[in-house]
């Protein structure tokens, strides 16, 4: 059997960058361990990182607030990462008055940021995610999306659209004497929009599902499945769909069609509340750890983590049974938490992937078993300047 490609950042630059003035780390594409204590800067790069993907990168920072302080103006990162088509340059970064919006260019040409989705995809895990069962659904929300952009890149415009329009749509409720031709036409936007975000996510949930439950991944997995299901009348009937191997965009037509009724139905109750009550925006992941059919919220902060894993590791071979090509993982921290049985699970499921992985933690030993083929920097920082060297 042919292994799969991958994708791998080969070299990365990053200039006036949180707290690097100029880091050039060269990776030849092998997998990235950041060890150094707590401030030093490793998540700084693997933030850099993921600015080479669509959105506001691991950490959901805004353009401006990752410039080098104090006195910066801009930043800026540069890549060459190693695709199925071949090598290409990415460049990314804010510069002039508007510090707010970044560019981007592809071998030298302005592109969009969903561009940057059709060449690279990632996966990631911080510690900031630990609490996704326990936190409000917003957050879960975004964990699917991001899970249903690296499927299809024009996921998050499409949510962008149905935002734009759900926003001017409670402004306008908020006015007295309402202009109905106008709400008509917002609520017919965000319909169209709503049923294809809908079934964006319940296409990217049944692979990552199917992925859970796929054995021939080279190694014994001792990390938990958990049952999955969206939360949301729309994406219960495109998953239902889905398995019956239905019409799909029949029911995207139908369903845009019923949310454009029940939005312009729903205007009173919705200018009362100060906000959309019907549509994808309200849904909900929900994961019971199936081994226990415990709810994922219920479970021990160890189990929580290692399903997290565990649905991490799934999206990246879902990914690559999708693409042909293994994603970029990063993970943050995520070793300190892990016995040494877990670890190096996570280690021989990594390889057996053949997946570039960036990982931190605060020191060395938490990567032993890792293999000899990493990459090891040791990450310093002093008066408020962090540094890189290769141990």
């Amino acid at each position: 059997m042919t292994p799969p490609s991958r994708l791998a950042v080969l070299s990365i630059k990053l200039a006036q960058y949180r707290s690097y003035d100029l880091c050039t780390i060269e990776t030849g594409g092998a997998p990235v361990v950041l060890h150094g204590p707590n401030g030093a800067g490793k998540t700084n790069i693997l933030e850099a990182v993921s600015m080479l993907t669509p959105g506001r990168g691991l950490r959901r920072a805004g353009a401006e607030e990752v410039i080098r302080r104090p006195g910066g103006t801009g930043w800026r990162v540069r890549a060459e990462v190693d695709t199925p088509a071949g090598v290409i340059e990415i460049a990314t970064g804010v510069a002039g008055p508007d510090t707010t919006r970044r560019s981007v260019e592809i071998d030298g040409k302005s592109a969009t940021q969903t561009a940057l989705g059709r060449h690279v995809r990632m996966v990631w895990l911080t510690p900031a995610m630990d609490r996704l069962w326990l936190d409000p659904a917003a957050g879960r929300r975004r964990f699917l999306d991001r899970i249903a952009l690296g499927f299809e890149p024009d996921h998050a415009e499409v949510s962008l659209t149905y935002e734009k329009a759900m926003r001017a749509r409670n402004r306008l409720l908020r006015e007295p004497g309402w202009d109905d031709a106008w709400l008509a036409g917002l609520e017919a936007q965000m319909a169209r929009a709503g049923a294809r975000i809908a079934r964006t996510r319940s296409a990217s949930l049944i692979r990552l599902i199917e992925a859970q439950n796929d054995i021939e991944i080279g190694v014994k997995t001792l990390f938990p499945r958990a049952e999955l299901s969206i939360l949301g009348d729309m994406e219960s009937r495109f998953s239902q769909a889905l398995r019956a191997a239905a019409d799909l965009d029949q029911l995207e037509v139908e369903e845009a069609a019923l949310l454009s009724r029940a939005l312009g139905a729903s205007r009173a109750r919705d200018a009362a509340a100060g906000r959309t009550l019907e549509g994808p925006h309200r849904s909900d992941l929900e994961a019971v750890f199936a081994a226990k059919n415990m709810p994922a919220a219920a479970c021990s902060t160890g189990e929580q983590k290692a399903l997290l894993i565990s649905l991490c590791l799934a999206n990246a071979r879902a990914l690559t049974a999708a693409t042909g090509a293994a994603p970029i993982l990063l993970l943050d921290e995520v070793a300190a938490h892990l016995d040494t049985a877990r670890r190096l699970a996570l280690f021989g499921e990594i390889e057996a992937l053949g997946a570039q992985a960036w990982m931190t933690g605060t020191g060395a030993e938490l990567f032993e078993g890792l293999g000899t083929g990493a990459i090891r920097l040791s990450v310093t920082e002093s008066d408020g300047r962090s540094a890189v060297a290769v141990n």
